[in-house]
């Protein structure tokens, strides 16, 4: 019964196994969920997604597999589902106060209120408004829309004012964590966390709690332990490329930035413009009077520092492979002089492009880059910076 949807899920680029897939067909045989198609899709995603970059996709597949099923008019509903009269007795004793079960039984009970409905649509044949009796929109009535009643059957509305039957998957609230697509600040944040290595440093405490259970344990009174604080010991340097063939991609390098500041503590950043040369500089409106010495920078920072270049890798290539090929300034040694010097100081480095990968063939200058820093040139997705941020790691 759910082969398609299992089919969806792997041209989806859903990575899900057998296994996912068979403990997802056990808790349906379970009955974990029942006549609830929103807890259908939490379970479906619950037991077959493991990874968060992952939901978007998931969503899609989803609503392609099951595409109308909440469309089902409440007559198609009513007529079809033969609901269990012990299941919902125990849902009542579940989910009713006993007011709301008081006016259950005032209407007759469960049986009586699906009976009722199934009369009342028959005899209604115009759109009602109000009121506590016909099926309509703002009204107390146990059926239609837009009101309230404490157990009621919603019809015509495409959302739910409390919150209930929602299409989550349509919203597709975790569009952006696709891993294959540009990234935002927040997708940044997310694959930058990849590069972590926790030591504790500082003045500041932060509660230890496993401590505080045994000192309490042990002392037969609450004695409160404090440790310093875990911080982010990797050390980074950002080369940033900017100007020329940069300008369409400032917002994305932006945010990139914007990240890597808040999650590193020790980051330190110069940029660059095409290519790495004797100089670069930190203040783009002061370029040219206060540059620093790229030999400056090669010996102010350890090999302990991860090195991430961020650029296009497109220009002439001349400005790669010549002396004097650079076109703002004259270049006594080639660039690619200085991107090896780079790389043997850092020996954990690589070459972010926010130029899409598919066009990287395209472009000469992008392929002798990518040649330069011998595979471990990645495009700005969450794929391809999580990708990096285990290159930096190894």
């Amino acid at each position: 019964m759910f082969l398609p949807f299992f089919d969806n899920l792997r041209k989806a680029g859903v990575p899900v196994s057998l296994r996912e897939y068979l403990t997802f067909l056990e808790a349906m045989s379970a009955g974990l969920v029942t006549y609830d198609l929103e807890g259908f899709y939490y379970l479906a995603r619950s037991a077959m997604v493991k990874d968060e970059r992952m939901i978007d996709r998931f969503d899609r597949a989803f609503a392609a597999s099951f595409e109308g099923l909440e469309a089902l008019s409440a007559q198609d509903v009513l007529d079809a589902v033969d609901l269990p009269a012990d299941w919902l007795e125990k849902m009542a004793e579940k989910h009713l106060t006993p007011e709301e079960k008081a006016e259950i039984e005032a209407l007759g009970g469960f049986d009586k209120l699906m009976e009722t409905l199934k009369e009342r649509l028959r005899e209604q044949q115009k759109r009602h408004q109000g009121g506590n009796k016909w099926i309509g929109t703002a009204g107390t009535s146990p059926f239609g829309a837009h009101g309230y009643n404490p157990e009621g059957v919603r019809i015509g509305q495409d959302k739910s004012r409390h919150q209930r039957a929602v299409k989550v998957w349509d919203k597709r609230e975790f569009r952006n964590l696709d891993d294959s697509v540009e990234l935002g600040t927040r997708n940044i944040k997310i694959a930058l966390k990849r590069l972590r290595q926790w030591a504790r440093d500082g003045a500041h405490d932060e509660l230890d709690l496993d401590g505080t259970i045994r000192a309490t344990a042990e002392h037969g009174y609450l004695d409160v332990q404090t440790r310093p604080e875990r911080r982010n010991a990797i050390k980074v340097l950002l080369f940033l490329d900017v100007g020329g063939s940069m300008d369409p991609h400032i917002k994305v390098v932006e945010e990139l930035f914007s990240a890597a500041r808040a999650e590193f503590k020790h980051l330190e950043y110069y940029y660059f413009h095409n290519c790495l040369y004797e100089g670069v500089w930190r203040d783009n409106t002061r370029r040219w009077d206060a540059q620093t010495p790229t030999w400056d920078v090669l010996h102010t920072y350890g090999s302990d520092y991860k090195c991430i270049f961020v650029g296009d890798a497109s220009m002439s290539p001349y400005e790669v492979a010549y002396p004097g090929g650079a076109n703002e300034h004259w270049n006594s040694e080639a660039g690619q002089v200085w991107l090896e010097r780079a790389r043997a100081q850092w020996p954990a480095h690589v070459w972010i492009n926010p130029v899409p990968q598919a066009q990287w063939g395209y472009t000469h200058s992008i392929r002798m880059i990518a040649d330069i820093f011998e595979g471990r040139m990645m495009p700005m997705t969450l794929e391809g910076i999580d990708r990096g941020m285990r290159e930096l790691l190894r």
